[in-house]
């Protein structure tokens, strides 16, 4: 069946379209953009009026749970999650049980991952079982699939790994993702060091447990020729600026923010309670407003989510037993619209880059062209549709959000992938 979506205003800015146009989509691929008039037998018709397709958003951290956690979530449901979130595109974390070290798990998560309308990609372990002490086989792993390399929920402590690490990388233009932490720094911590972790007598979690380890890296960095190092969630204003030094002097570094550290501080975990415990851990104001400067100025060139999800009852209990993070796919485009863009800190253009050009060119994947000929790879947004977050609806199994009852503006109201779409309008 053929698809046609009239009237629609297509923004793509990296190809510097921006008007109305129909999209005739045949087997998958944009057939014809212009006004389609002609009868076409056996179409599908959708009216976009009103509505915006842009390049399908592109998520590069999340966490499906699969395998050995999939009472929480799995590959499809957080599929679904991501695509009632306007996500064409993820990229799972590999901190799973058993974790993504070796090719056996990997390829099974492929196989699963098969036929989705998400295009659901897999990072892999850079060490054994993610114990920072022997480097996985990352040329097989990367032969098989893998997108970046990372330890993520653990950060590659030891020099002489990490340099390796990006050595070994390097030779196959994949990026290492660095999960920014000092653990003999953090040793226990539960929330930010700061009033809030006093007053309610937790330990916290410094600054310094974050930016110590970005200092170290960029300087193996520029050690390494060819190598490419990508920040996960940064959330302090000292790491910020060091990523800015570290680009102006010319090094290969890039860095990723969450709607939770640009919009919320440690003051949230008075209100939603463990739902409101991640890893890294809500800051300052002071560091919300440097990371704001960071997504206005391009230090930070990337959105998303760290989509991590967990049990009512794991999150029911108290705040220092309760797992860190939150789920996100489904709030994401809303959130980043209502407190980036209509606030006028970035541009849609730039929101466009951040969750879908930008992910993408990091990783080497194809650019999304929304040009005859290109597969039909989009995201449909309303951006004027003002909605309240009810996280009894979400697609994914898990829940645990501190934005449940937040007013937003800008819903995602669809997306067309690999032959498929899900449009509701």
């Amino acid at each position: 069946m053929h698809l046609l979506l009239r009237n629609c205003h297509v923004i793509s800015p990296a190809e510097n379209i921006n008007g109305m146009f129909d999209i005739l989509i045949v087997n998958g691929v944009i057939n014809k953009m212009g006004v389609v008039w002609q009868h076409v037998r056996e179409v599908e018709q959708y009216d976009l009026a009103g509505k915006v397709v842009v390049p399908g958003f592109f998520d590069m951290h999340v966490h499906f749970r699969e395998p050995g956690q999939t009472h929480k979530e799995d590959i499809n449901t957080g599929s679904l999650s991501a695509a009632y979130g306007g996500f064409t595109g993820v990229l799972c974390m590999p901190n799973t049980n058993p974790p993504i070290d070796n090719i056996e798990v990997l390829n099974a998560n492929t196989q699963k991952a098969k036929g989705n309308i998400v295009d659901v990609y897999s990072t892999a372990c850079a060490t054994v079982e993610r114990k920072g002490e022997v480097v996985t086989d990352i040329e097989e792993l990367v032969k098989a699939g893998a997108l970046a390399i990372t330890d993520d929920g653990s950060p590659i402590a030891k020099d002489e790994i990490m340099k390796e690490v990006l050595e070994r990388t390097s030779k196959h233009g994949k990026t290492v993702v660095q999960h920014c932490e000092v653990m003999s720094i953090t040793n226990g911590g539960i929330i930010n060091e700061g009033e809030i972790s006093k007053k309610l007598g937790l330990k916290g979690i410094p600054n310094v447990s974050e930016y110590k380890i970005i200092e170290r890296d960029i300087g193996i960095v520029q050690q390494t020729k060819n190598s490419h190092y990508h920040i996960q969630h940064i959330s302090t204003k000292e790491a910020v600026e060091i990523v800015r030094r570290g680009k102006s002097g010319g090094v290969n570094v890039s860095a990723e923010a969450c709607p939770h550290h640009f919009i919320l501080t440690d003051e949230a975990v008075l209100k939603y309670g463990s739902n409101a415990k991640m890893n890294p851990p809500l800051r300052t104001q002071n560091d919300v407003i440097t990371v704001l400067e960071g997504l206005k100025d391009g230090t930070i060139e990337v959105i998303c989510t760290d989509h991590a999800p967990h049990t009512a009852e794991e999150k029911s209990v108290e705040l220092a037993k309760a797992p860190f993070g939150i789920v996100g796919l489904e709030t994401a485009a809303g959130l980043v619209y209502t407190y980036l863009v209509d606030k006028g800190v970035i541009s849609f253009e730039d929101m466009i880059y951040k969750m879908s050009v930008n992910p993408r060119k990091l990783l080497g994947l194809p650019e999304v062209k929304i040009t005859e000929g290109s597969p039909a790879k989009l995201t449909i947004l309303d951006l004027n549709k003002e909605w309240t977050v009810d996280s009894s609806k979400f697609h994914s199994k898990s829940k645990n959000t501190p934005f449940d009852g937040w007013k937003l503006k800008c819903k995602p109201v669809g997306i067309v992938n690999n032959r498929q779409h899900l449009i509701n309008v």
